[in-house]
């Protein structure tokens, strides 16, 4: 035991593996059956517990959505004072189990699971390692591993695979037994899962992003192909790959850049992207000759008719070596699979009222290694107070500062543009970021405050708009706006002098006349405007 402990090693990619060092609890060991046992790619804090004893149900909820497929939990790190070794396994039994949940059984049973210690005074870390879910003994890693280059550690070896489906289900009740409506959701999603694991079922597999020089032809899987019942643990990784023709040998790397022009940047806006589309083949030739048929079916009670919309988008993580046709049926089927759940389960109980409008999204926040999901209501703004909330407790989960927006729509990547990354600002012809390069002013015993990010420079006269000797409050909320569309904390635009009289109307500040006008505006006004146009207060910005 002692000789196979010594080529034990914990390897660790995440920037911050303690999220919060003064705040005892538990975080989970993100890792990914592609990469050597016991990698830590992230780490995310448990946020649904009670004395340390976490609720496994919700949070398998959470991050069954949260982490794209091809992450999992690979353990437990705990934050505490003392009792090493009981903290640890307690760390390993808590990994063990939420796994278990996320992999709805027996697949987690040969993985290693980590449990991790960190001292709350000192900050040291202690790692231990269990052989499997079924092994009540554990042992000490003392060979830790810190990657100096984990942004190419992971990227190198994988890329992004895309799914986009969306959904209408058409769904027909009584309306006399209106209670059953549950019920026939239900079904109908069911039949809807049913019919992504159909051997009609084709998934068109194609690259993104590439020049028309680099484009490789779509490779076609077909549900009858696929096996859905086969493990991780029994997939052959190739390098070899196979001809274009035989979509089981084609791997993902058969639509990854072998060698990127210029000095590769690697992070998971910059990856190889893998487009995958969801077709029914309802045009196999049949047997026996047949013609088009249509049945009726009278209702024999007053029936109402509702549709139910889905708008599924999924990201999951392979590496190149990963025959497409296991990425298909082990990563993109069971993201779609858990997507329709959660968000079926999110409009069950008032699937006869308004419906909630859920989208995915998709966020490279500082710190993360990899893409996470968050599927947000859409029906209310970003400010509705239930949002924030939501957001505060992502930001406590993922350990985001909480003085900036990270999360919000404005935040998401962009993967329909070609280099996969946020949505840009359009050209402009405005000066950015002009204090870069000023001299010092010389002033004896001054502060110098700089701005972190960009911002466009807007000043008196530009734009042949001749707002001399009143302009300068709006100038420089339009400076202050530009930052804001920067960051990616809004995607509204930079507003006219006009637009902002208009809103100084709308919210009691000046009478209609105000609007026209060539009056100036003092800087509590300004406050007002930016408090109504990003839909926020300045003082809270993360909501």
């Amino acid at each position: 035991m002692a000789n196979e402990n010594e080529h034990r090693s914990v390897r660790v990619l995440c920037p911050s593996l303690v999220l919060h060092k003064n705040d005892p609890g538990l975080q989970w060991l993100i890792g990914s059956p592609f990469l050597p046992p016991l990698t830590v790619v992230s780490t995310v804090k448990c946020i649904h517990a009670d004395s340390l004893s976490p609720d496994y149900y919700k949070e398998s909820e959470d991050l069954r959505t949260l982490l794209p497929k091809g992450f999992d939990v690979a353990g437990a790190l705990i934050v505490a004072k003392s009792d090493i070794e009981k903290n640890a396994a307690k760390a390993i039994d808590f990994a063990c189990r939420l796994r278990k949940l996320l992999c709805g059984g027996g697949e987690s049973d040969d993985q290693e699971a980590l449990g991790a210690v960190a001292d709350s005074e000192t900050g040291e870390v202690h790692f231990f390692a269990s052989k499997s879910v079924n092994s009540t003994g554990f042992e000490r890693v003392d060979s830790v591993v810190y990657e100096d280059h984990p942004e190419k550690y992971l990227w190198e070896r994988g890329c992004l695979l895309r799914c986009e489906l969306p959904i209408k289900l058409p769904i027909y009740y009584h309306v006399d037994n209106s209670t059953d409506v549950e019920n026939i959701f239900q079904r109908a999603t069911e039949a809807v899962i049913a019919k992504l694991k159909d051997p009609k079922v084709v998934y068109v597999v194609e690259s993104v992003g590439k020049t028309s020089a680099e484009v490789r032809q779509p490779v076609i899987i077909r549900g009858a192909e696929m096996d859905f019942s086969i493990g991780f643990s029994h997939i052959m990784l190739s390098k070899e790959g196979g001809q274009e023709s035989d979509a089981k040998l084609v791997l993902c790397g058969h639509f990854c850049m072998n060698d990127k022009p210029g000095s590769p940047v690697y992070a998971a806006e910059d990856s190889d992207k893998i487009q995958v589309s969801v077709l029914v083949n309802n045009s196999e030739k049949s047997p026996k000759s047949a013609a088009p048929a249509a049945d009726y079916f009278p209702a024999l009670e007053e029936t109402r008719f509702l549709t139910v919309e889905f708008k599924l988008e999924m990201l999951s993580y392979a590496t190149k070596d990963l025959p497409l046709m296991f990425a298909v049926s082990k990563l993109i089927v069971p993201g779609l699979v858990d997507q329709l759940n959660v968000m079926k389960n999110s409009i069950s109980p008032s699937l006869l009222a308004q419906h909630p409008q859920l989208r995915p999204y998709h966020f490279t926040p500082p710190g993360v290694l990899h893409p996470v999901t968050i599927i947000y209501e859409l029906n209310y703004g970003e400010t509705e107070l239930k949002q924030v909330e939501f957001r505060k407790s992502l930001h406590l989960r993922l350990g985001l500062p909480f003085d900036r927006p990270l999360l919000r729509i404005a935040n998401a990547l962009n993967l329909f543009t070609t280099d996969g990354a946020r949505s840009v600002q359009k050209g402009s012809s405005l000066l950015k970021d002009v204090h870069i390069g000023i001299p010092s002013s010389g002033v004896s015993g001054g502060t110098v405050s700089l701005v972190q990010g960009s911002y466009e420079y807007c000043h008196y006269m530009q734009d042949a708009f001749n707002d001399s000797g009143w302009g300068c409050a709006y100038r420089s909320l339009q400076t202050i706006i530009s930052w804001f569309r920067f960051q990616h904390y809004t995607s509204i635009e930079v507003p006219s002098h006009r637009e902002i009289q208009q809103a100084l109307v709308e919210i009691g500040d000046k009478d209609p006349s105000f609007v026209g006008s060539r009056e100036w505006i003092g800087a509590i006004e300004l406050s007002f405007v930016l408090d109504k146009l990003l839909g926020t207060f300045t003082g809270t910005i993360l909501s």
